[in-house]
């Protein structure tokens, strides 16, 4: 079966839930994301959710590529198959409205591998996300 890939939904919100709770991440709030939870993508393999991610579109060349999430219960060979999709499909998103710089920010050993493999560049010096809600 092969690999398909749709915008993301307001009936995929659970789904994104789930997933960051069996991963032991914090609750994203939908104000953070792009769209309000829409703003991205994620990879179906037939109907098993596999891997989704976001992209925030921004007033320069960059588009922030961020909060890549999986099925942890999905444990098929084609998992890493999935992952450089859907890091392909947002680029190709980010291409299709003039965008040609992609920013992202992980700790995850695979992903890091795959933007490698894909040829980001990759800071080797460690960074922290810093975030604060003024309001």
């Amino acid at each position: 079966m092969e690999l398909t890939t749709r915008a993301l939904q307001e009936s995929d919100w659970e789904t994104l839930q789930e997933w960051w709770a069996k991963w032991d991440w914090p609750k994203v709030a939908k104000e953070m994301l792009p769209l309000n939870g829409c703003g991205g993508l994620i990879v179906y393999k037939g109907n098993i959710p596999v891997i989704a991610g976001f992209l925030y579109l921004t007033n320069s060349n960059i588009a922030w590529m961020e909060w890549i999430i999986s099925n942890k219960d999905y444990k098929e060979a084609d998992r890493k198959e999935a992952l450089k999709t859907l890091i392909l499909e947002l680029e190709n998103i980010a291409l299709s409205v003039g965008k040609n710089i992609i920013f992202s920010v992980s700790k995850s050993n695979s992903l890091i591998k795959m933007h490698k493999e894909l040829g980001y560049t990759i800071d080797e010096s460690p960074s922290y996300e810093i975030i604060k809600k003024i309001i």
